[in-house]
C-alpha cells in the first residue's frame, strides 16, 4: 500500500495525460478552446504592426520562466533531503506523520517527488523554447502582403503546442500535492490524488472559464461568418 499510495499520483496523472484526448473527441476542454482562440491571435496579428503581440508573448514566457526555475529549485531541494533523511524523517515524527514509514520508504518516495518535478522542468523548458520559436515566427511575418492560411496555422500550431507543454507542467505541481500528502498518510495521498483528477477534470470540462471560452468563441465564430457574406 505504501509503495502504490506512491506512484498513485503519477499513474493518475499519465492516465489523464493518456485519456483526455479521447474525450477531447466528443467535448472539447478549455485547452482545445484557448487553441482555437490562439489562432484568432495569430490571423489578428498578422493584420497590425504593433507592440501589443510582442509584450503578450513575453507576458507567458515570464511565467513559463518562473515556473521552470521553481522547478529546478524545488529539484536541488529534493536532493538535499536524500543527504537529510534522518534528520527529515525526525522532523515528520516530531509533527506526529510518518511514523510507519521506513527509510526505505522515504527514499523511494523523494524519488517519485523527484521524478514529478524533473518532468516539470522539462515541459516547462520545452515550452519556453517553443515560446520562443512563436515569438521569431510571429516577428518574421511580412505585413506587405497577407499571410497564408497555412502560415497562420502553422504559427498557431506552435504556439498551441508551448501551450500544452506548459499545461502539462502545472498537472505536474498538481499531482504534487498528493505526493506531498503522502507523507501525513498513504490513505490521504490517494484520496487528495481522486480530488486532483477530479478538479482538473472539472476545470477542463465543465468550469466556469470554460462556459466563457465557448461562449466567446462562438460568438466570435458568428461575426466571423457574417464578415465572410458581407465581404463575398
Amino acid at each position: 500500500m505504501t509503495l502504490f499510495a506512491s506512484v498513485f499520483p503519477i499513474i493518475c496523472w499519465v492516465a489523464y495525460n493518456f485519456l483526455v484526448p479521447f474525450v477531447e473527441r466528443q467535448r472539447p476542454s478549455l485547452s482545445v478552446i484557448m487553441s482555437m482562440q490562439r489562432r484568432r491571435w495569430v490571423a489578428n496579428a498578422t493584420r497590425r504592426e504593433t507592440p501589443m503581440d510582442a509584450i503578450l508573448a513575453g507576458n507567458l514566457m515570464g511565467s513559463v520562466s518562473f515556473l521552470a526555475s521553481t522547478s529546478m529549485l524545488l529539484v536541488l531541494a529534493i536532493f538535499a533531503a536524500f543527504g537529510q533523511l534522518p534528520t527529515l524523517m525526525r522532523a515528520l515524527s516530531n509533527f506526529g506523520l510518518s511514523n510507519d514509514y521506513t527509510a526505505g520508504d522515504m527514499q523511494v518516495h523523494l524519488l517519485v517527488l523527484l521524478g514529478i518535478f524533473v518532468s516539470s522542468f522539462f515541459a516547462f523548458t520545452l515550452s519556453l523554447r517553443q515560446f520562443n520559436h512563436f515569438c521569431i515566427m510571429l516577428g518574421a511575418i511580412s505585413h506587405d502582403v497577407p499571410a497564408s492560411e497555412e502560415e497562420i496555422d502553422s504559427i498557431a500550431l506552435l504556439n498551441s503546442l508551448a501551450a500544452k507543454n506548459f499545461n502539462s507542467g502545472i498537472r505536474a505541481y498538481y499531482f504534487a500535492v498528493p505526493a506531498v500528502a503522502w507523507f501525513a498518510s498513504s490513505w490521504l495521498s490517494i484520496a487528495v490524488t481522486v480530488i486532483t483528477a477530479g478538479f482538473i477534470v472539472h476545470r477542463e470540462f465543465f468550469s466556469s472559464a470554460h462556459r466563457i471560452a465557448a461562449s466567446v468563441a462562438v460568438i466570435a465564430s458568428r461575426r466571423e461568418q457574417r464578415q465572410e457574406k458581407v465581404d463575398g
